[in-house]
Order: structure tokens, then sequence, then C-alpha cells
């Protein structure tokens, strides 16, 4: 018993108990914001240098055919237009006169934004994509215009979404990865700003990062909407080549051409028959379109072996009459003139995708639109290229050393100078090279071409080799003084200057040369407030030195 009771009653132990060790404080999760703010800064910062291409290049575009105007300033308006069904009839019997048997010839009739007639067809004797021809026609007389070779505003155009010096495909490919980019970075950035909608209220001047933020915030949102469908739309137009195994499965060519035809015009021109047949009087088909469709209503006329048993004519409705990228045709026996057949609507998912597309496109949009669409869609520029330059301003304050930054942020400096400053002194330079290489030169477009890209090459040297900020100013600086004497140089080597053009009322000439007026204040601003600004540095912490205390008199330390 006397041991049961010891047992129940252990001895307290005399070894010292150690003090517990604190408890580390519990590391608190990363929420979803503070990772979707990491991938929205990573997504932007990597695509962000082909975005902003893509995306200047692309605002552009809405005014495509006015920039080739400008680019070809022998062209003039006729006045008064001449009926569409003559035109196509003079056009086709030139382009025919001038190549006997050919199996394809596509005719684009003028119009108020475009007014003169273009044609491009196939040469037998020629194979491959090289063998085609291309040339500008009077609508009132069906003779050739002899005008500078240019591509004009078509240039910033395929740029936007084929590049260029490559493959269109890859190029394709390229841009589509850079806007699924651009998708995930539009919401993950809504989702990290959960104030974006107050901050869009809230812009503080000469505050640095904050400034930039701000910016870079109220872009966001002005534009909301519009960046996201853009974008989204813009995956919409390559779906084809994104998502292929739908149209894998259709084994028969004639299937794949019924779906290709049920989103774009595509009419193959076929092996002619070999038995001559005189072709139907093209303006009376015009005309007969026309009727359905309204005066003027008439876009594209296209003829398949003209001359031939089988030749076929497709009349086409202007895109600007619709919202929809799906071709409205009229197509008719090119010997006899029948109907063979007319194309009103498509099925639902072709209506989806070419409303989608049309919406990308904005061809319907009258001017009013069409400066909408600009302005939003140049805050859109905006918004990438202050995201690339927050990316810069935030990460700057932070670094030890700001004079000596580490090499990975030089270089996106760097890119940031090349892909933004640099950028608009390419454009430029393009439009420079229009007026001053000479008319007769040997691939000339091509070369005008070369010099955009040379121009943005040195401008890539040019932020390496000079100090970030006066990089910055300098090339600001040239844009500037570039896109304001742009207008003096059309008045010395052409006959439209722009106090000419504001009285003819040539409202294309005179409304292109106030708005590189306009452009050329705002890159001085810009560099103006770029020289401006001083980078916040990184507060120093000054550390205290620790002296040994002296003991009091009388006592000694040991």
């Amino acid at each position: 018993m006397s041991e049961l009771i010891q047992n129940t009653h252990p001895r307290p132990k005399t070894e010292s108990v150690k003090p517990a060790r604190a408890a580390k404080p519990a590391v608190k999760p990363r929420g979803i914001r503070q990772s979707m703010s990491d991938l929205h800064i990573w997504t932007g910062l990597l695509a962000g240098w082909i975005l902003y291409s893509m995306f200047l290049t692309g605002t552009v575009s809405y005014f495509r055919d006015e920039i080739s105007q400008y680019m070809r300033p022998e062209l003039r308006a006729t006045q008064p237009m001449p009926p569409a069904a003559e035109v196509a009839e003079r056009i086709a019997a030139r382009v025919l006169e001038r190549t006997p048997g050919t199996q394809q010839i596509f005719i684009t009739l003028p119009t108020a934004r475009s007014p003169v007639a273009s044609a491009f067809w196939r040469d037998p004797k020629i194979q491959g994509r090289r063998g085609f021809e291309q040339d500008v026609f009077d609508a009132t007389t069906g003779q050739e215009l002899h005008a500078r070779s240019t591509e004009g505003g078509d240039f910033f155009y395929g740029f936007h979404f084929n590049l260029h010096y490559m493959s269109p495909l890859w190029g394709r490919w390229i841009a589509g990865f850079c806007a699924m980019f651009m998708l995930v970075a539009i919401v993950s950035g809504v989702i990290t700003h959960k104030k974006i909608f107050i901050d869009f209220f809230t812009f503080r001047w000469g505050k640095g990062q904050r400034s930039w933020l701000d910016a870079h915030s109220a872009l966001s949102v002005l534009g909301l909407p519009f960046h996201f469908i853009i974008t989204y739309s813009g995956l919409i137009t390559l779906m084809v080549m994104f998502m292929p195994w739908g149209m894998q499965t259709l084994q028969s060519p004639v299937q794949r051409q019924e779906v290709t035809n049920e989103m774009r015009l595509y009419l193959p021109a076929g092996k002619p028959s070999g038995e001559s047949a005189a072709l139907y009087d093209v303006a009376d088909l015009v005309r007969q379109a026309e009727q359905r469709w309204g005066a003027g209503s008439v876009g594209t006329v296209q003829i398949n072996n003209a001359g031939d048993a089988i030749s076929r004519v497709a009349v086409v409705r202007q895109l600007s009459r619709q919202v929809s990228t799906i071709p409205r045709y009229m197509l008719f026996d090119g010997h006899s003139g029948k109907l063979l057949k007319e194309k009103e609507s498509a099925g639902a998912a072709a209506t989806t995708q070419g409303v989608v597309y049309g919406l990308h496109l904005g061809r319907f949009a009258d001017i009013v639109v069409r400066w909408l669409y600009f302005l939003v869609s140049l805050a859109g520029t905006a918004m990438v290229g202050t995201g690339l330059v927050l990316w810069t301003v935030k990460r700057r304050a932070k670094l030890p050393d700001p004079e000596r930054p580490y090499f990975g942020f030089r270089l996106v400096e760097r890119l940031n100078i090349a892909s933004i400053a640099g950028l608009s002194v390419a454009m430029t330079a393009f439009l420079w090279g229009n007026r001053l290489l000479p008319v007769e030169m040997a691939q000339r477009s091509q070369w005008e071409i070369h010099l955009f890209f040379i121009a943005w090459g040195v401008s890539l040297l040019y932020a390496l080799v000079r100090p970030a900020k006066r990089a910055w100013v300098e090339l600001l600086w040239l844009v500037a003084a570039l896109l304001a004497l742009l207008p003096v140089l059309n008045a010395f080597t052409t006959d439209r200057p722009l106090w000419s053009s504001i009285a003819r009322g040539d409202w294309v000439y005179a409304g292109f040369d106030c708005t590189l007026l306009i452009l050329a204040l705002l890159h001085a601003t810009l560099a103006v407030r770029t020289a401006r600004h001083t980078p916040r540095r990184k507060p120093q912490v000054q550390r205290r030195v620790h002296e040994p205390k002296l003991a009091p008199a009388g006592r000694s330390h040991t």
C-alpha cells in the first residue's frame, strides 16, 4: 500500500525546467489580390512592349484609308463621283485589256473615304503569290493613275497583327499570344485594384509613383469595356488558327470551303472550261445589286474566268453598311447574267463571329464613331505605356543606389524608351520617308517600311548608350520636332499645303496636318514634364554608433 501511495504521488523533479521558446508569428497566407497583382505585373511586363506597338498601330489603323490618301498626294477625289456600275465596267474592261486571259479580277469601288478605284488581278503567266498585279484607276475614265508606290495605312494595319519580316503565321501566333496575356492582365488588374473606380476620380499631380498609378488606373477604367472587347475580339479573329480541330474533322475540301464562305468571301476561280463566251455587262449586274441594297451600297466586284463559258461575277455589299463582317453578295453567271446565289445571312455561330470581328475593325463607323474608337484606343495605348513606366518608377525608389541599378532594371528601362518614344520616332520617320524618297525609286514602298524599322532600331541603340532620363527627353523632343515639321515638309514637296487644303475644303489633308501638330504638342509636353521630373530616392536609414559607457568615478570595471 505504501508503495502504491508513493507511486501515485511521484516526487517532484529537481531538474531545472527550460523556458519555453517564444512562438513564431504565423505567416499570413497570400490573398487573391496579392496573387493577382503579381500576375498582372508580370503578364503586362513580359508582353507589354509588343502590346504597346500592336495597340498604337491598331489605333491609327482606324484611319487607314485617310493615311493612305495622305501618303499618295497625287490622287485626288473625282467630283462628282460617277455611278458605281459605270466604274466597275470601266475598270473590268481596262484590266482585261492589259491582261487578257486573267482568271481572277478583284475590283474595289471608290467611296467617300477612298475616292479612287483600285483592282488587283492574277497574271496567268506567273504562278504563286507573285502572280498578282494591282493598280489604282481614275473613276471617271478608267485609266491608271500614276501615284507613288506606298503601303500607306495598310502597313500599320498589317503590322498590328502580322508584325513584319516574318511569316504572317508566326506573326499572328505572337500577336495572339500577347493578346492572351493582355486579357489576363485586364482581368487580374480589375481584381487587384479594389478601388479602381474610386481612384478614377482621384488624380494627384507631381506625386511620382502615385501619379503614374493614378494615370494607369484612370486610363484603364476610361475604356475598360472597350479594352476588353478589343482584346477578346482580336482573339476571336484568329480562333480558327488557335483551335483548328473543328476544321480538321471536315475531310472534304468542299465542306471546308463552305465553312470558309460562311465567314469570308472566298470564291475560287476554278478551272476554265476552255469554251469562249462573252462576259455579261458588269454594269447591269451592279445595278441589280443596287436595286436590292440601295444606291452606293456595292463595295467590291469579283470576276472569275472572264471570257469563259463558266465565268462568275460576285457583287459584294460594302462592309461600311453593316456591323458584321459576314459577306453579303449576289453571285451571277458571267455569261448569261443569271442570278445563281444570293447570300444575305449566315448561321448563328458565323454571325456572332462576324459581329465580334466587325466591332474590332470598326469599318461600320462614321466619322464621329471612328474618332471615338481612335481616342479610346489611344487611351488603351497609354494604359499599356504607363504600366510599363510604372514598373520602373516603382522599383527605382527601392533601389539601394538608383544611379547604378541592376542589369534587369536597366534592360526594362531601355526597352521602355525604345518601345514608347522609339516607336513614335519610327512612325514619324515612315511618313517622312514617304515625302523624301524618290517617287520613281525601285521597291519604294518596301524602303518606306525599311526606314520605319531602321529608325526604330537606331532609337533602341540611342536609348542604350544615353542616360535613361536624357534618352527619354531627347527622343520625345525629336518626335515633337519631326511631327511639327511634317506639315512644313508636305507644303514644300506637294501642292497640298495646309492653308490650301483648308481653302479647298480638303479636310482629309487639313485634318491630318492639324492632327500632326496636336501630336507634336503632346510629345513636347511629355518631354518637358519628363525633364522636370525628379525621382524620389529611398530614405537612408542612419545607423547609430554605440559607444562604450564610462564607469562612474571611483568605480572599477574589474
